[in-house]
């Protein structure tokens, strides 16, 4: 039985198929890693620090489409965000599942995902979208470990530094900090994180808003009981004024393995 994991570059993913390996050896896992360009550099140090060390023999396939997420978004007539993630879909569900059918057999692979025990519904969600292949997640078995542990375990017993990202605050390593379907606290912390990454997706955002020629952004502004698109600029600025003005609370979610088919645009 062969064991696919979805080794995005981050924590969880790497804890996955260092478990697996552990279990069943590096023959029966294969790595499938989908390149959306906008990973944060440190994510690959991590990642084939984890491979050199855990995974030596495994299968490690890269997969890339070659686009960024905006330009997904402006193909697709639509600014990426965490109702309309039409860049997870393109640049890593439909890659890593164009490659799975095309070299797996659904009697004969297990596909495993680096939820943990705390992202139950995410894991149910993932189930229908991966028949009928058989989902597991491995982090959501004993022994449970919070992220912060796993973290300190990489860095205290195995001697790997875990992603930057982490250390800077981020809840995840996705897309060098500035994930689409992340909310305000996330793109506020990469704006005082890396101005200069934070500027790229704004300069990138407003080009999309031009080609659309629509009043469409990655965030939400829900003040004064309403819910009106915010730009990335608009947001910039608003917090070069008033730097506490954002919901510290809104850190979206990563779910590009789980989420539901989009919506039309």
């Amino acid at each position: 039985m062969k064991h696919i994991v979805q080794y995005s570059t981050g924590l969880a993913s790497a804890e996955v198929a260092r478990r697996l390996v552990q279990e069943h050896g590096p023959r029966d896992v294969v790595l499938l890693t989908a390149n959306t360009t906008k990973e944060d550099p440190d994510n690959w140090r991590f990642a084939h620090e984890v491979y050199d060390r855990f995974l030596a023999g495994c299968e490690w396939v890269f997969l890339a489409d070659g686009r960024s997420p905006m330009q997904v978004g402006r193909d697709e007539r639509v600014v990426p965000n965490n109702r309309l993630a039409v860049c997870s879909k393109k640049l890593k569900r439909e890659l890593l599942r164009r490659w799975i059918d095309e070299h797996c057999d659904p009697a004969e692979v297990v596909i495993a995902l680096g939820y943990d025990w705390t992202e139950e519904h995410r894991i149910k969600a993932a189930w229908p979208l991966w028949e009928p292949y058989k989902v597991v997640a491995p982090l959501a078995k004993r022994p449970f470990v919070m992220k912060e542990q796993l973290r300190e375990i990489y860095r205290e017993r195995y001697k790997i530094e875990t992603p930057r990202l982490y250390a800077a605050g981020f809840q995840h390593a996705n897309c060098g900090g500035a994930c689409v379907r992340g909310g305000q606290a996330q793109w506020e912390l990469l704006l005082r994180w890396n101005r200069e990454r934070y500027l790229e997706w704004e300069a990138d955002e407003e080009a999309t808003r031009a080609e659309l020629g629509k009043d469409v952004s990655i965030l939400r502004d829900r003040s004064r009981g309403a819910t009106r698109p915010l730009t990335l600029r608009t947001f910039r600025k608003r917090l070069e004024l008033q730097p506490s003005l954002f919901d510290a609370d809104d850190w979206g979610a990563c779910g590009c393995l789980s989420d539901q088919p989009e919506a039309a645009p």
